[in-house]
This record gives C-alpha cells, structure tokens and sequence, in this order.
C-alpha cells in the first residue's frame, strides 16, 4: 500500500511539472519569453522521459534490494558528473567559435537543450554500466558493497512438490537453512487449485500442502512469505515450472523442489537447485564394505535365494542367501553399497555361521 502511494506522488509530480511548463514564466522557461511552444515541448518530453524511466526502473526491479537501489544512485551521480564535464566542453566550443544570440541565435538556443540530453543520456549509460557490471567488479560505497554472492541473504523459491512433500518444513525447523522463503502467488493458487479437485487422491495432495504451508506459517523460527511476482506477459503464459525457473532468476535466489524434470529445466537456464531427494540421501547412514548390520528381513528379492529388509532410514537391504530368514533379525556383513537415482542400496550376506548352520 505504501509503494503504491509513493507511484501515486511521484506521478502527481511529474504532471504537475509537466503543466508548469505550459505557464508562460514556468521552471522550463530558460530560453526567454519569445520561445514558448519550445519551452512547451521541452516540458512535454522531458516530464514523459523521466515518467517512463522512472516506471521502468520500478518494473524492472521488482525485488527493491538495497544494493539495486544504490547502483541506481551511485550510477545517477556518476553520470551527472561526466554530464557536468561534457557540459563544460559544450560552453567551452561555444566560446571559442563566439556562439551567442546575436551571431547564431538558432544554435544558442539549442545549447541549453544540448546539455540537458548530454546528462539525461550520460545518467542512462552509467545506471546501466553499474547494474550490469555489479557482479564482476565491486564499487566499495561506505556500508555498501556489490558482490556477486552475498551468504545469508539469498532467497529460497519453494514449489508445489517439495510443499506437499512436508520435509522442507522439518528441514527449516531445525535452523540449518537461514535463507528466506519465497513462495510465489501462483504457486499458493496451483495448491488451491489441486486441493479443489475432484480426484480425492489429488484433493488429498493439495490439502496436505495448504497444511505444510500454514505449519511453516506457524513456526516463528521460519521465515516464509508469499510474494506476487512481477513476471512478463509471455513469461506468464508459460507453465509453471517454467515460470517458478525465471522467478529464481530474477530474484537470483535458490529453487527448492524434489522434480526430476524441473531440477533439469532449472539447471540448464543456471538456476541453483536444492533436491530434497538428494539432500535427504546424503543424510542416510554411511556404511563400508566389512561392517556388520542388523536388520530385519520383510520379503524376498528379485534374484533367486534373496532376502530384503530396510534400514529406519528407509535404505535398502538385500542379502544374500538370506529368503529362509524372512521375518526374523539376521546380522549380515556388507559387502558392496550402491548408488542409485531412487536411493541407495545396500548388499550383504550372511555370516559363515549363519550359513553352516542353515546347511545343516
């Protein structure tokens, strides 16, 4: 509400210049009484000039960060000071070829208006170099600095996967993960959308979603909001996963997600994602080759003689010569750990005792 009350008073003073300028006597009248359409025209442009820059900048910057805002600044006054400079040139050509209003009345009058686009144009050209440079130098302003990566600070996207998956909630309770979440607008109506639908299995994902989300709501400890994202007229039109890819992009924030597909989409389009499939599997329990297990063996495996049981983890088990032993606690000795897109397994066998006994 605030930020739309400062548009509001910019555009009221814009337009109030802007109808300044039509009074003979006005601000923009520096050229004499004799020019008023010129003077007329001079306010006409220059009002609308600094109108769309102006809400350009606001569309473009849609997260108002300090440091967007202060490359602005510092661009501003980096190119009224090289604008000041030309405009000494200009005065500095106007005297030695003796250009005044007695011998050249058409290029004195130009003069002042030459000057005022050499700043507007030297002002656009040094914003543009800051932001755009941002990343690769660093401008030390006092209790400011660009830098390409700032800790801490970075924005974590949330999708509609990893909401109804419910782990991301237990992940940020346990203060690992400083970083805000973001959930964009769209994807809070994709969950009411889903929760809404008349599968009940769908209905049931959707509800468990709104859920997680109001648990995160919940918890002081996590810092969680949902935003409208200024996105693009052909960016909106896209699919959601697509438009959650140029969200993080450009907030240059996190995607946090447990999609196969969109974890591909977003790193080919240099997007940072956090896999809660993956994080989850490097947080199992690490085993070697030789180390002794206990567990239980629940049902058979595919290959002949198999025995399958599950670490509390949820990690796979398969044992060798291990089917007679189902439904009991065996020890067994790992003998190989592999790595898998859905997980990982773990293969061991008896002891030797286990199998002379079972021979016998």
């Amino acid at each position: 509400m605030i930020l739309w009350f400062i548009r509001a008073i910019f555009l009221l003073l814009v337009l109030s210049l802007m109808l300044l300028g039509f009074l003979e006597g006005g601000p923009f009248h520096f050229m004499g009484p004799d020019n008023l359409v010129l003077h007329q025209w001079i306010a006409v442009l220059g009002c609308l000039g600094v109108l769309v820059l102006g809400f350009i900048v606001d569309l473009q910057v849609a997260q108002k960060r300090v440091g967007a805002l202060v490359g602005i600044f510092f661009g501003l006054m980096m190119g009224l000071m090289i604008g000041m400079t030309f405009n000494y040139l200009v005065e500095f050509i106007y005297e030695t070829y003796n250009i005044n209003e007695h011998s050249s009345p058409d290029l004195y009058v130009a003069k002042e208006g030459i000057k005022w686009l050499i700043n507007v144009f030297c002002c656009f050209i040094a914003v543009i170099f800051v932001i755009q440079t941002k990343d690769d130098f660093r401008f030390i302003i006092p209790y400011v600095e660009f830098s390409k990566q700032t800790k801490g600070v970075v924005p974590m996207i949330l999708d509609t996967s990893v909401i109804i998956d419910g782990r991301i909630a237990d992940v940020a309770a346990t203060h690992i993960l400083t970083s805000p979440f973001i959930v964009p607008r769209f994807i809070l109506n994709e969950l009411h959308n889903v929760a809404d639908s008349s599968d009940r299995l769908r209905r049931n994902r959707g509800r468990r979603g709104l859920d997680m989300l109001n648990k995160m709501q919940r918890n002081p400890d996590i810092d969680i909001t949902i935003q409208d994202i200024n996105l693009t007229t052909s960016e909106k039109a896209e699919p959601v996963d697509h438009q959650l890819v140029s969200t993080a992009k450009k907030m240059s924030g996190k995607l946090v997600t447990n999609d196969y597909n969109l974890n591909k989409v977003a790193s080919i389009r240099g997007v940072v994602v956090i896999n809660i499939n993956d994080l989850a599997n490097s947080l199992k329990t690490v085993v070697l080759p030789g180390e002794s297990l206990r567990t239980k063996l629940v049902k058979p495996g595919d290959q002949y003689g198999q025995g399958v049981g599950y670490m509390e983890d949820g990690t796979m088990i398969v044992v060798e010569q291990g089917r007679q032993y189902i439904g009991r606690d065996v020890d067994i000795i790992v003998t190989s750990v592999l790595q898998t897109s859905a997980g990982r397994m773990i293969f061991g066998k008896l002891p030797e005792h286990n199998s002379t006994n079972h021979r016998r």
